[in-house]
């Protein structure tokens, strides 16, 4: 029994920090953000509802400055203050901002946003358990070692995760009548929007895919749907 503690301890552990992230995050999100109230995006997240036959898409500016888009785990879609500044200013156009409105609700859609909640308390799991394991037989760098695993596979469902929600996106974009351009355009531009750079670290360790990746996808996609 006490060879299996460790395992059992991460699990208690991992349910509890669910539970903890769920509240956290639900109680952030009220807390600083409003509803969206701009026509020019109302426009397009309508054409996207009717393609859904939904009534409409409530999208909220979460009040932080990085540039993001994200779906909370109870399906509400969120810009960032920094990301809907961006599209003032010019740099994004309202059809590419409603390209991410349109990946967020594929994260939803795809049940993407509550499990990213339960990876986040496994992998806090997974680690905590290779970590006791791996720290009784190879002392100092065992837990080394089970933090760097319990990434690789963090970021192997990341990536998963972001090409489904850009598939999802695609085609609600297609049928809506937006079009695959703007998203494209956007993930030319997004580097330089987040300050990010793709190049400093391997790809497999990187939460979401490298942008020519991604657009060589939605491009195949294209490629299908046009030869049927």
């Amino acid at each position: 029994m006490l060879r299996f503690t460790p395992i059992l301890l991460a699990v208690i552990y991992g349910l509890v920090m669910y539970r903890i992230s769920v509240w956290r995050t639900h109680r952030e999100l009220d807390a600083r953000s409003t509803e969206l109230a701009d026509a020019k995006l109302r426009r397009l997240t309508d054409r996207m509802a009717a393609a859904l036959e939904i009534d409409r898409i409530p999208v909220f500016i979460y009040e932080v400055d990085p540039v993001n888009g994200l779906a909370a785990p109870d399906g509400r879609i969120f810009i960032t203050r920094g990301f809907y500044r961006k599209y003032q200013n010019g740099e994004v156009t309202e059809a590419e901002l409603a390209s991410v409105i349109a990946h967020e609700m594929g994260h939803v859609a795809l049940g993407h946003a509550k499990k990213r909640v339960i990876d986040f308390s496994g992998q806090n799991a997974l680690r905590t358990a290779l970590m006791m394991v791996l720290g009784r037989y190879i002392p100092f760098v065992g837990p080394w070692i089970a933090g760097l695993l319990a990434n690789l596979v963090a970021s192997r469902l990341s990536r998963n995760d972001e090409y489904e929600a850009d598939e999802y996106a695609a085609a609600l974009l297609a049928k809506s009548g937006i079009g695959l351009e703007p998203q494209k355009s956007l993930f030319r531009k997004l580097e330089d929007l987040t300050q990010a750079r793709a190049g400093m670290a391997p790809a497999w360790l990187m939460s979401h895919p490298k942008t020519e990746e991604r657009i060589a996808a939605l491009e195949r996609l294209e490629a299908g749907w046009n030869s049927h």
